[in-house]
């Protein structure tokens, strides 16, 4: 089990990332055929029964594969087909019932007879839809009348009839085609662009093979030990490998998939997106275009993996995309930007530094800023033993020494969006603020614990600190914070971070299952689980703010413990160290003066009616189908961001000339929570001099 230690390299996985050509999606060379039936070859046999045998011995979760897990491989694998329960019949999934205790054996004896005729009878299902749909659109709707349409239906029951099935597609094609005139298209173009939508997505499905069906159902059984544990395929398997790198070729985020939408999961810091600050975590992407002037794809309802290969391209090439905001609501119009894709590269995911000039209580302070987007090392020039290799603490250390030549009062470590990286920076980075001891403790599916030492017995920063977090800092980032919070060496501000407290490996198979004339794939599993120096997990829970900002996610929504089959909080014993100072004492004092201030804020009451809408518009479960009405709510929301938008400004333009703000001048100009921070280290620094 040494192989567990040896995996440094540790991040947020959010969505999936590949690197394929875009156009391929919609033009792969072998025949369309809407009839065929796919059936699975002898290999894949012997691949599910190793598969499965892995899982068994080497998985953390040690669960057994019997007739109750089976269910939930059952379930599981409707879901992954249908999620929103749009396709299948009651009747469909009520015919495979008597196979819902054999999945265990279907997994373990590698039968996948099953699962194959499923997806056969799935793929027949889209058919009828399309040619549904196709009828529906040549008769406009009625926008004059009071319907409703409800998105969400992942927990609806399946239709019963034919005729249900039709209504409930009436009302999301209704719904589509009323966006799309909100937007300003008239009835001819919004036919051609749904038409085109679900052609194209049509033309996906029937184009799937053998190895896409094979993944679709080993998945499902992967699933049901934990979120983070994935059989890929052998393209998905290059395209991991590549995007572990570094080494990605395509626009820099990291996507997901919800409600027929593809979600900006994390922007990579160094990428494109992030460089041009025109993409942002929750943006829902809904058309991709090749090249300047190439026709947009429309891409709402695609699958995750097929909307990404469209999207990742060629460095160099040009991607416009079709993005609703993460604030915008269902009626809003989409907005276009256009990216060059490019490497995301390691010196563009540098730490960067700034100064937050502070005023409180009559002082004046400056602040050190160290914005971290990665937990980031250069390991082949490490590798090859180069003295001046790149990585998170030499950086950070260069800069704390130019804090102190500056004489900054404290420092702030940026966290936020900060989704891992490196185990052992993130052990060495928190080795510059305390002296010596343990940082975290890795236990094993032996139960085996590991203790992670800090390997440099010098502080080199003892001086003030606070961290800022929020939902999208994991792993690695929660290793830090929670050493910090644990030693009492820093104050933790923002909100609750995302819970990845989880371990993964990669086996690949092609060492482990030799089968002639064919590339095989590989198996991420988790091993481990990080676990604090007092004991307690980071898994699930994350670390929580000793001071919590407003956040539009709440845990169940977001986060690992959002996520079905997340490896459960558990404690060990705590480790040997000794607290660098006791900050608890201070935080009641400085949240009192911390909800004194915001209540005064006039920023804060527009981040709150920013965070209210934003949940509004997500909790919304029915929409209006009423042209009318949609009108009005949309009106209604643009006059809102107008209002917020022109107080920004204003507030903006008086730090300005007040001179009370970062210098030198940033993004950070606008940025609230980073203020707010500032004035709460400021606090704690004069409440331990008083």
């Amino acid at each position: 089990m040494k192989k567990i230690f040896a995996l440094v390299f540790l991040v947020l996985t959010v969505g999936k990332i590949y690197a394929q050509n875009p156009e391929s999606v919609l033009t792969k060379d072998h025949k369309i055929d809407s009839t065929k039936v796919i059936l699975p070859d002898e290999s894949y046999k012997r691949i599910n029964q190793v598969i499965t045998q892995i899982f068994n011995n080497y998985h953390y979760r040690k669960q057994t594969i019997n007739d109750s897990l089976s269910v939930i491989i059952f379930d599981e694998y409707f879901k992954t087909l249908d999620n929103n329960r749009l396709y299948f019949l009651a009747s469909d999934v009520e015919s495979f019932s008597n196979y819902r205790d054999q999945f265990d054996n279907f997994v373990l004896e590698g039968s996948l007879e099953i699962p194959f005729k499923i997806f056969n009878l799935y793929k027949q299902r889209v058919n009828e839809r399309i040619e549904y749909i196709n009828k529906l659109l040549k008769t406009p709707f009625d926008f004059t009348v009071n319907e409703y349409y409800t998105p969400d239906r992942t927990n609806a029951p399946w239709a019963k009839t034919s005729d249900e099935l039709n209504e409930l597609w009436r009302l999301r094609i209704k719904n589509d085609a009323l966006n799309l005139i909100l937007s300003g298209k008239d009835w001819k173009s919004s036919v051609d662009v749904l038409s085109k939508r679900f052609q194209n997505f049509h033309k996906i499905i029937l184009q799937y093979e053998t190895e896409d069906v094979f993944s679709l159902f080993m998945n499902s059984f992967t699933r049901t030990y934990d979120p983070h544990s994935d059989y890929l395929s052998p393209a998905a398997s290059t395209n991991f490998n590549i995007s572990m790198k570094l080494s990605l070729e395509g626009i820099g985020a990291q996507l997901r998939s919800e409600n027929d939408y593809t979600i900006v999961a994390n922007v990579i810091p160094g990428g494109p997106a992030h460089k041009s600050g025109l993409l942002n975590e929750e943006d829902r992407i809904v058309g991709v275009a090749q090249g300047d002037d190439g026709e947009f794809v429309d891409i709402i309802g695609w699958r995750l993996d097929d909307a990404i290969q469209l999207i990742r391209g060629k460095k160099g090439t040009v991607v416009r995309l079709q993005i609703l905001k993460a604030n915008d609501n269902l009626n809003s119009a989409p907005k276009e930007i256009k990216l060059i894709r490019d490497e995301v590269k390691l010196e563009e995911q540098a730490a960067k530094s700034e100064i937050l000039n502070v005023e409180e209580d009559g002082t004046n302070f400056k602040i050190g800023v160290v914005k971290l987007p990665s937990f980031y090392v250069d390991f082949e020039a490490q590798r090859l033993g180069k003295p001046d290799f790149k990585s998170t603490t030499r950086d950070v250390k260069e800069i704390l020494s130019k804090f102190k030549q500056e004489k900054v009062d404290g420092v702030i470590i940026d966290l936020r969006n900060n989704g891992g990286g490196s185990l052992q920076e993130a052990i060495t980075l928190t080795g510059l603020f305390i002296k010596n001891g343990p940082v975290v403790q890795v236990k094993n599916s032996s139960n085996i614990i590991e203790v992670n030492q800090d390997p440099d017995p010098a502080i080199f920063y003892d001086g003030p600190l606070a961290v800022i977090t929020n939902r999208f800092s994991a792993s690695a980032s929660e290793i830090f914070s929670a050493a910090i919070q644990d030693y009492g060496r820093g104050i933790i501000l923002g909100e609750n971070t995302y819970g990845k407290g989880t371990v993964q490996n990669l086996i690949d198979l092609n060492r482990t299952i030799p089968v002639k004339d064919k590339t095989l794939g590989q198996v991420k599993l988790t091993i481990a689980k990080f676990y604090r120096i007092n004991g307690g997990s980071t898994q699930n829970k994350g670390v929580k703010p000793d001071i919590e900002f407003p956040s539009p996610y709440s845990h169940e929504e977001f986060g690992e413990s959002s996520m079905p089959a997340a490896l459960p909080w558990d404690q060990i014993q705590p480790a040997n160290y000794n607290r660098f100072g006791d900050l608890s004492k201070f935080v009641d004092q400085l949240k009192k003066k911390h909800d004194e201030r915001v209540k005064k804020d006039p920023e804060f009451q527009l981040v709150m009616d920013e965070i209210n809408e934003f949940i509004s518009n997500r909790d919304k479960k029915e929409f209006s189908l009423n042209e009318k009405v949609r009108k009005e709510e949309r009106d209604l929301a643009e006059v809102r961001k107008k209002k917020r938008d022109e107080e920004r400004a204003k507030l903006s333009s008086i730090r300005v000339k007040d001179k009370s703000e970062v210098q030198p001048q940033t993004s950070s100009i606008s940025d609230y929570e980073l203020r707010e921070s500032g004035k709460i280290l400021a606090d704690l620094i004069l409440a331990k001099i008083g």
